[in-house]
C-alpha cells in the first residue's frame, strides 16, 4: 500500500511571516495538529500546537508579536506519495514523528500522513509498535 492511498489529502500551509494567531486559527478551524510552512516554493518547517505551547507560551513570549517562523520546527522530514507505507512508517519511527508532510513527483505538498491515517491501514501489531516508537520519551 502507498502513502497516497492513506494520507490526509490536501493541506493548508503558511508562509513563515504568518502571524502566529492565524496559524492557531487554522489549527483550530481545520481540527488539525500541524501546519507546514513554505517559503520560496520550498517546505522550510512545520508548526504544531506543541510548538506554539513550548516555544511561545512556555517561553513567556508576547504571542501577538510572533510569527510562524518564531516557533516552527525546521528541517522537517517528509515523504513521497508513492512511498510504501512501511518506508514512511520507518522514517516516522526513526525520527519520532506523529505526522509527516507528503510530496508528489513535482515536489508539491499534497497531504499529511498522520498516526491516525496509519492506524486505519496497518495491522494491529504493527500500529501498536509504531505508536509506541513515535510516542517514546525523547
Amino acid at each position: 500500500m502507498r502513502v497516497g492511498e492513506v494520507m490526509h489529502q490536501g493541506c493548508t500551509w503558511c508562509a513563515p511571516d504568518t502571524p502566529l494567531s492565524e496559524v492557531a486559527k487554522i489549527l483550530r478551524d481545520e481540527d488539525i495538529g500541524a501546519v507546514p510552512i513554505g517559503e520560496n516554493d520550498k517546505l522550510v518547517g512545520i508548526v504544531t500546537d506543541r510548538d506554539i505551547a513550548c516555544r511561545g507560551v512556555a517561553e513567556g513570549q508576547d504571542l501577538s508579536s510572533l510569527s510562524a517562523r518564531d516557533v516552527m520546527t525546521e528541517g522537517i522530514a517528509w515523504c513521497w506519495e508513492d512511498d510504501d507505507i512501511e518506508t514512511a512508517m520507518q522514517k516516522m519511527e526513526d525520527q519520532q514523528l506523529r505526522r509527516m508532510p507528503v510530496m508528489n513527483a513535482e515536489k508539491r505538498l499534497v497531504g499529511i500522513l498522520a498516526l491516525g491515517d496509519l492506524s486505519h491501514s496497518a495491522a494491529n501489531r504493527e500500529i501498536g509498535e509504531f505508536t509506541s516508537a513515535v510516542s517514546a520519551h525523547h
